[in-house]
């Protein structure tokens, strides 16, 4: 963590802005350690006035002034509690939008990312600032004050108090040191194995039916061994270090007791001192085995925070960009160059097409030409490396996502279904338009199926759709993409799960949204859906092969008929001459 913080950084900025906060705590605290003086001093007062005195009216006075006290001092702590829970709230409140956005889009490009992680070390990150790790910050600085009243008492108590500080810094510094390499090699390997999980689980069908499920789990197993290695190998250096920690701060409580003694026999302090003493050394001391006992959180709110860090820097935020008008669904292409983000070789290449309001494109050709990639650029998933995918004349990245989604249609090839109610998803978890939600589900064909259902459009759907069949999640999945009439919509092989009767209500789909006025572009390998185009375009490798009408596509795609040749037998040929010698012969005759 930055020792100076720094206002361009989205995470200094949010710490920057509860800076009177922090010095309000810091005013608690200060208190807090002040009033931590008295059970010393009450202590000595009793011991040097009221058993001298006998006096019973001292002690009771004594006593009432060290309760109310008390008393303050937890109020002041309790006050402390609820700032610290509400700064708690209000920091996730500045950042948790903001990293779960970033961890959206990373999760865009960088498909192995385990985005539960980034959430997990804001909670991390948070927990620290809110809780014992802040705490014993803002008690630190008091040490020096505490070493002070240590002198006061006697010059001899000072120096103990200052050198058994020391060790314990020493301490906590050599443990820090010795356990930074391995908690941060296990802290990775935890990320690494956590993502292995998440990647690998998804597909547990798949584990399941293929008895994959021993050999995935000896690769965790592997992960999970480095993991538990390296935690026990920082376990064990930080077990002896507390050990020895433990042993200064008893042995030291013990030896003050001790010295105090030793000077009360020699006359230079009474016996109430000699308790305040032993009581002091302990609250001296408190910072320092607080931050000792912080140090591990310490070191996971640091390592935290470098990755959240890094992951705004890499994630900067979007410059909300100037409202447009909503498109009407005229889309070209000019040149365009697609690839995966991060790849430097674009997978799809010199794309040029345009398309009017209306007009229904297919996109045909061979596995792997490119046809889902860009797919993902028509909608502004992947960005383009070169040319320009245009809505209306403005290029798709003049829109931000939020408000152009309402006009964009998406189906993509896997389809995914969200933890909630059918008309949730179909109504993309917005407002539920009851109107909007039929309309889209008589459009995909699932009306009559979704009635079925045991709740109809209220029945919840499990996560990722579980229990629906690959057909009828293609189907809510197209119902979906043709919620509110999208002016471009864009389906990714919207019949790759479908059977006869979905087909049907593909084709009458595709032909209503045509009359709606939507822009359809439909990526397809089965040929039945091709009579509702209006236009076909071939991808070959990468590259545009053929673009034009239906028609010129499917003509010149047709083979064209070739003129038989006749191969003669060299018998027939043979007899032929013979007959034709023979004719001559006769007509000689």
């Amino acid at each position: 963590m930055r020792l100076l913080l720094d206002p361009r950084h989205d995470i200094d900025a949010a710490l920057l802005s509860y800076r009177r906060v922090f010095w309000a705590l810091a005013l608690f605290s200060g208190v807090i350690n002040l009033l931590v003086l008295v059970p010393s001093l009450y202590m000595m007062q009793v011991y040097d006035r009221v058993l001298t005195s006998r006096n019973e009216t001292t002690l009771l006075m004594l006593t009432l002034i060290t309760l109310g006290l008390f008393m303050l001092s937890g109020l002041i702590e309790w006050l402390r509690g609820q700032v610290m829970i509400r700064m708690s709230a209000g920091l996730d409140e500045l950042l948790g939008e903001r990293i779960f956005d970033a961890a959206f889009q990373r999760s865009l490009k960088e498909h192995s990312t385990n985005p539960a992680q980034v959430l997990s070390d804001l909670a991390t990150l948070r927990q620290f600032i809110t809780g014992q790790g802040l705490i014993a910050m803002l008690d630190a600085p008091w040490l020096p004050i505490f070493l002070v009243v240590a002198f006061l008492f006697h010059p001899w108590f000072g120096v103990m108090t200052l050198v058994l500080a020391l060790v314990l810094i020493g301490l906590a510094i050599w443990g820090e040191l010795a356990t930074r390499s391995s908690l941060a090699e296990a802290n990775q390997m935890s990320v690494k194995s956590a993502s292995y999980v998440n990647s690998t689980l998804h597909n547990a069908e798949v584990i399941q039916a293929l008895g994959m499920l021993p050999a995935l789990r000896q690769r965790w197993s592997f992960l999970q061994r480095g993991i538990i290695t390296a935690q026990a190998r920082a376990s064990d250096r930080s077990a002896r270090i507390t050990s020895m920690t433990r042993f200064v701060r008893i042995s030291g409580q013990s030896l003050a007791l001790g010295l105090g003694a030793l000077l009360v026999l020699e006359g230079q302090i009474s016996a109430g001192m000699m308790i305040a003493m032993s009581l002091l050394l302990g609250r001296a001391l408190a910072p320092v085995e607080i931050a000792i006992g912080s140090w591990k959180q310490f070191g996971s709110a640091r390592q935290s925070y470098q990755r959240l860090s890094q992951l705004l820097e890499q994630q900067p935020r979007a410059r909300e960009p100037m409202p447009l008008p909503a498109p009407s669904g005229a889309v070209r292409l000019e040149n365009v160059h697609v690839g995966p983000p991060g790849e430097k070789l674009p997978t799809v290449r010199d794309i040029n097409f345009a398309l009017n309001k209306g007009e229904v494109l297919a996109i045909i050709g061979p596995s792997a030409c490119g046809k889902s990639t860009l797919a993902r650029a028509l909608v502004g998933i992947w960005p383009t490396m070169a040319g320009a995918v245009r809505l209306d004349s403005a290029e798709i990245s003049q829109w931000s996502h939020e408000a152009l989604g309402p006009h964009l249609g998406y189906l993509p090839q896997d389809i995914e279904l969200f933890d909630g109610s059918v008309a949730e998803n179909i109504a993309r978890f917005g407002e539920l338009d009851a109107g909007k939600i039929i309309e889209a589900g008589r459009y995909a064909g699932i009306h009559e199926m979704v009635l079925r259902f045991p709740k109809g459009y209220d029945t919840l759907l499990g996560p990722g759709g579980l229990g629906l069949s690959g057909g009828q999640k293609q189907r809510i999945g197209l119902a979906r993409a043709v919620y509110g009439t999208p002016a471009l919509i864009v389906l990714d092989e919207p019949n790759s799960n479908l059977d006869e009767a979905g087909e049907v209500a593909l084709v009458h789909a595709l032909r209503s949204l045509k009359k709606a006025g939507s822009t359809v572009i439909m990526i397809t390998h089965r040929p039945s859906v091709l009579g509702t185009v209006d236009k076909i375009l071939l991808l070959n490798e990468g590259a545009q092969h053929m673009f034009g009408t239906r028609d010129q596509v499917l003509k010149a795609l047709m083979p064209k008929p070739s003129t038989p040749t006749v191969v003669k037998d060299p018998a027939d040929k043979e007899r032929n001459a013979k007959d034709s010698a023979s004719a001559g012969g006769q007509n000689d005759a």
